[in-house]
């Protein structure tokens, strides 16, 4: 794996009123479905009152879109009980390139890695 390729997914969820045990009920299953990706790097839910924040990350775009439809309906599921409130793609500006076309009808914001430590 090529470290300087890791794109991380950062979506935050706004449970719908009296849904917050439905949908970490649903959680394991996201778990579940991310473990068995090969470019998946890390992947886990935390909580915050009735916002969910899931903290992913990739081996590159491919990773990303891989990732994306192995968990598409199960996001769908997920959407009828929770508001994406916001969501941010950080990585390599090139990788980053790579997902604007196939991701744009998501409106992410989009963060490019600037400089740091990747070990």
């Amino acid at each position: 794996m090529n470290t300087s390729n890791i794109v991380s997914i950062h979506p935050y969820f706004k449970v719908h009123p009296g849904k917050l045990a439905e949908f970490k009920a649903a959680m394991p299953a996201f778990v579940e479905q991310a473990q068995g990706e090969s470019r998946n790097l890390y992947y886990e839910f935390t909580i915050n009152g009735d916002e969910i924040f899931c903290r992913e990350g990739y081996d590159g775009a491919e990773g990303v879109l891989t990732h994306l439809d192995n968990v598409g309906p199960l996001l769908a599921e997920a959407l009828k009980i929770a508001d994406l409130s916001r969501l941010e793609f950080h990585g390599a500006a090139e990788e980053l390139e790579k997902l604007k076309g196939p991701l744009a009808h998501l409106n992410p914001a989009w963060f490019a890695r600037e400089c740091g430590v990747i070990r």
